[in-house]
């Protein structure tokens, strides 16, 4: 009976507080229901350019002679923040180095590194870095940027691609068991892939490149010497 009186008596209390506070708290529901509003909106609104994204590129890529670097770039900057801008400033970029353009595709891949570092396309980019490197004959700065490729990212895929341009790059400067190294990764990671079986010939190839170590000498045996005699006897 205490226990039933003392939650009525905590009841009325509550009442009372809430009577005493009533404008207060139908402020602060309100100010909770614009909130949730506000914040539906912002959620509505970024989805909605999501899909406003999704398709511009869709139609950008489907209508042949549209795809110029021009294009991506524009739908990049018409809708930063969505994953298809993310893409279109990729494929942006790849149309410049497919051009020949290889310095501002380089611009441009680098642009996309530093804005979205954590971005699941990244690795692409990075790969991208160091591919314009390579076609600029960079050769050294690409091998560089290559190792950061094969470390940032588990894609078995775009890890291939940047072992196979590694080991390129040391077969063309005479580094033939560096090159014979990432050919025979790439040979055995991706074994039936077009990439791997291209990485095993070349590997093979590189075996006739390879010298042979020559087999290890015996040492020659050394004179046989004539006794020493510490002193010598006389008669």
């Amino acid at each position: 009976m205490q226990a039933q009186d003392s939650t009525s008596f905590y009841l009325l209390e509550l009442w009372s507080w809430a009577e005493a506070n009533k404008t207060r708290l139908i402020a602060a529901g309100v100010a909770v229901a614009i909130l949730a509003l506000v914040v539906s909106f912002f959620v509505w609104q970024h989805d909605q350019k999501e899909i406003n994204a999704g398709q511009a590129l869709t139609q950008l890529t489907v209508n042949p002679g549209s795809e110029t670097a021009e294009a991506y770039f524009k739908i990049a900057a018409e809708y930063p923040g969505t994953m298809a801008a993310q893409r279109a400033l990729l494929q942006g970029a790849g149309q410049l180095y497919g051009s020949g353009q290889y310095a501002d595709a380089q611009a441009q891949f680098q642009k996309f590194l530093d804005a979205h570092p954590e971005s699941e396309f990244a690795a692409q980019a990075a790969l991208g870095v160091a591919s314009c490197l390579e076609a600029q004959n960079k050769y050294d700065l690409a091998s560089t940027a290559y190792g950061r490729v094969i470390n940032m990212t588990s894609d078995p895929s775009i890890q291939a691609a940047a072992k196979f341009a590694m080991a390129q790059i040391y077969e063309s400067q005479g580094h033939y068991n560096e090159a014979a190294s990432y050919y025979e990764d790439v040979a055995r990671q991706n074994p039936n892939s077009p990439m791997g079986s291209e990485a095993g010939l070349r590997l093979v190839e590189l075996e006739n490149k390879i010298p042979t170590p020559a087999p290890a000498q015996a040492p020659a045996a050394a004179p046989a010497k004539a006794p020493v005699v510490p002193f010598k006897l006389t008669e």
